[in-house]
């Protein structure tokens, strides 16, 4: 029996995140992941984080991978891959299926850092070739640059589904439409506006009741559902696809939590079945931990704070940090988590649909939550986007409490403003000039700001908008401007194209519109 003061279970941003922070301290660490390659699910994630600065804001998930992947080879983290952890049992020993023989390890401490499954819904023809999950259409396009289908429909409307969706369309997939059971979009507006300025359809309050086809997926019949989510006879509707993608939550991996004997516990708050846990992320059984989403899924940003908060209880606990270290350390991380979990979409608030107006009063756009895109008089009611200064100037579209603000950092001229508490609003100081380079554009992970010019261009106004599409415009390229919803609205121009190393792959693009169109042109699509 091999025997390690810590086994960590998961090579994902908990369990990675977990290895450095007790590595650093000197202690004795051992990592297990049953894939071939570590990282977990953020090497799958191409878009950009939200949060701050200390939550890696604005950095694409696989570029967070990748940090993390260079920091723990340089500590000389131990990670065994394909490797698949049997159980857990008394005394802390593990068994590990390894090379197509069973290892019996024993540690001092455990951190079970499993992850989440994803979650799929039976319907007819479900089992079809070309039904699949959004993890696994990440998977194919952005791991192995496979396309999972041409034609898509997107089953789910949470954050999932909306990134996914997104990132669907960026490897040239249609996405017929995004569906949700729920009568309000489940995910971040900025998320769902993004989708729906490229034109797809959003039908809330909708289920999948079939996929048509034998060998794969030729068609789903989609139908409207009531008040107890049960299809409405009549509503039926087929639309032309050839995958269905399931995007309906995750579940808490908690078997192994289980076998150890954890007192567990259901909390639909938290995903499903999970461990329960003291503050310090330690089961019942002593020495055992959760971090990550087998404890409550959350975004990534929180689950690689989670790991090293627990790391750092169980340095303490070994001796390795004093309490005074100790102390300070957990403070820190519990402030970092704190900032992440403010705002309507906090843990806390999973479930709940009651939220009217935002934490500084404005009124919440139903057009938003029931179709994707904000209207133009709904969008009146933001003074970020009734600020109309001469000259270049920002429009910023983000109208929930997102933990979020790297616009803030971006702007050289500190002309956005969002404040301490993340999940702010971001503002706009009229003392200050905005010189049009375009950061804070490209820095938003929503894709919620865009630049106008009305005064500077003789023939039209120049709208300035994110791009993350292949190819890129060029300048003199003309093609059409569409609307919030994706509606074609006028003729467009490419005046400009900016694309530098410190924007990150998005580009910022201008386009020329006929001054009627100003407030309503925000995407442009190619002829």
């Amino acid at each position: 029996m091999k025997r390690h003061e810590l086994i960590v279970i998961g090579a994902g941003p908990a369990g990675l995140s977990a290895a450095i922070e007790a590595k650093k301290s000197g202690m004795d660490v051992i990592v297990f992941d049953e894939n071939s390659r570590p990282g977990g699910q953020l090497f799958k994630q191409i878009h950009k984080f939200f949060g701050s600065k200390e939550h890696h804001a604005k950095e694409r998930g696989f570029k967070i991978g990748e940090s993390l992947l260079a920091e723990a080879e340089e500590l000389g983290v131990k990670v065994e891959l394909n490797a698949t952890v049997m159980g857990i049992y008394e005394n802390k020993e593990v068994t590990v299926k390894m090379n197509g023989e069973v290892d019996h390890f024993k540690a001092d401490k455990i951190i079970i850092a499993t992850g989440a499954a994803e979650n799929m819904i039976p319907f007819k023809g479900w089992n079809i070739p070309g039904v699949i999950g959004a993890g696994a259409a990440q998977a194919m396009m952005n791991l192995q640059g496979v396309k999972p289908g041409s034609k898509i429909l997107m089953v789910g409307s949470g954050n999932v589904g909306l990134v996914v969706s997104f990132q669907l369309l960026q490897a040239g997939c249609e996405v017929a439409a995004v569906i949700d059971a729920a009568p309000r979009v489940g995910g971040y507006g900025v998320h769902a506006a993004k989708v729906a300025r490229t034109g797809v359809p959003f039908y809330l309050s909708h289920t999948v009741i079939e996929a048509k086809g034998t060998d794969h997926v030729s068609g789903a019949v989609i139908a409207e559902v009531d008040s107890h989510f049960q299809p409405i006879p009549g509503t039926e509707k087929e639309l032309d696809v050839d995958t269905i993608c399931i995007a309906v939550g995750l579940s808490p991996m908690s078997q192994l939590a289980s076998n150890a004997k954890c007192d567990m516990a259901l909390i639909p708050q938290k995903g499903g079945n999970v461990a329960l846990l003291s503050e310090y992320g330690e089961t019942n059984i002593k020495g055992i931990y959760c971090a990550g989403d087998v404890a409550g899924i959350e975004e990534a940003s929180s689950a690689m704070i989670q790991g090293r908060s627990v790391a750092s209880h169980v340095c303490y606990s070994l001796g390795y940090i004093t309490e005074e270290e100790f102390n300070t350390k957990y403070d820190s991380y519990q402030e970092a988590l704190g900032k992440l979990r403010m705002g309507m979409f906090a843990p806390a608030n999973k479930g709940r649909n009651d939220f009217t107006v935002t934490d500084e009063g404005y009124p919440i756009s139903k057009n938003l939550l029931a179709k994707g895109y904000m209207t133009e008089e709904e969008l009146e009611n933001f003074p970020a986007y009734n600020y109309k200064k001469a000259g270049v100037h920002p429009i910023i579209e983000c109208t929930q409490n997102i933990p979020c603000n790297p616009c803030q950092d971006a702007c050289p001229k500190k002309c956005i403003k969002v404040g301490e508490n993340i999940t702010m609003l971001p503002q706009i100081d009229e003392e200050q000039g905005c010189i049009g380079c375009g950061l804070c554009v490209a820095s938003c992970s929503g894709q919620a700001i865009f630049l106008m010019d009305e005064t500077s261009d003789p023939d039209g106004v120049l709208i300035s908008f994110p791009y993350e599409f292949l190819p890129l415009p060029e300048v003199g390229d003309k093609g059409t401007a569409l609307s919030r919803s994706g509606a074609p609205v006028c003729e467009a121009v490419i005046t400009d194209v900016k694309k530098t190393k410190v924007m990150d792959k998005t580009a910022v693009v201008t386009m020329r519109v006929p001054h009627e169109f100003k407030n309503s042109a925000r995407f442009y699509k190619p002829v």
